[in-house]
């Protein structure tokens, strides 16, 4: 019983001092970032020519992380307003449009449109890691890998104002605000570092 109860102590402090040395290294990543969702689950996709990206990645840019579909109307709409914060931002925001959910070509759906995305197939075991259930799904993750900041948290703009109207109407109306949103939260991100 006494050697047990020391290889439990052994066994306990080994884990303790784990545990405090994973909590420290992750500390040091940046000791500035507060991020009510933590670090970004990592995931590997491949591009339309088969290169594989791994995200999320040590950068000095903000990613944008797109969960869409071609024949979300919703996305539609969004997507134009997102390629001016890529026009606007340059190098500082790098956009993957992670398709999902497809029943279309998303190679051609973006090509005809000229979208300067890093456009990602087959991501919906991705949507699921990160808890997207709908498009559009958008998400935030900074330089260091944490994830600052989610669509789905915005509460929609006077609901009584979209009653009646459909899926594209609705969606003509509330993607600027969404894109003043995202906007909001990039300016915010960029400015702390």
């Amino acid at each position: 019983m006494k050697y047990l109860n020391r290889g439990v102590k052994s066994l306990f402090t080994v884990l303790l001092t784990v545990l405090l040395l994973t909590a420290c290294d992750r500390s040091s990543t940046d000791s500035t970032v507060t991020s009510q969702f933590g670090m970004a689950p990592s995931f590997h996709l491949s591009t339309p020519d088969g290169e594989l990206i791994s995200l999320p990645r040590q950068s000095e840019s903000l990613d944008i992380y797109l969960f869409w579909a071609t024949w979300c109307p919703y996305c539609g709409q969004l997507m134009p307003h997102l390629q001016s914060i890529k026009d606007e931002y340059g190098d500082r925001v790098t956009i993957y449009a992670i398709n999902i959910k497809e029943n279309g070509d998303p190679v051609e759906y973006m090509n005809q449109r000229g979208y300067d995305f890093t456009l990602l197939l087959e991501g919906d075991d991705v949507a699921e890691l990160y808890d997207v259930d709908s498009t559009p799904g958008l998400m935030l993750v900074d330089g260091n890998g944490y994830h600052r900041f989610d669509m789905s948290t915005l509460l929609a703009p006077s609901s009584k104002a979209l009653e009646g109207l459909s899926h594209r109407q609705r969606s003509r109306r509330i993607a600027p605000w969404w894109a003043g949103q995202i906007r909001q939260q990039i300016d915010q991100i960029i400015a702390e570092n």
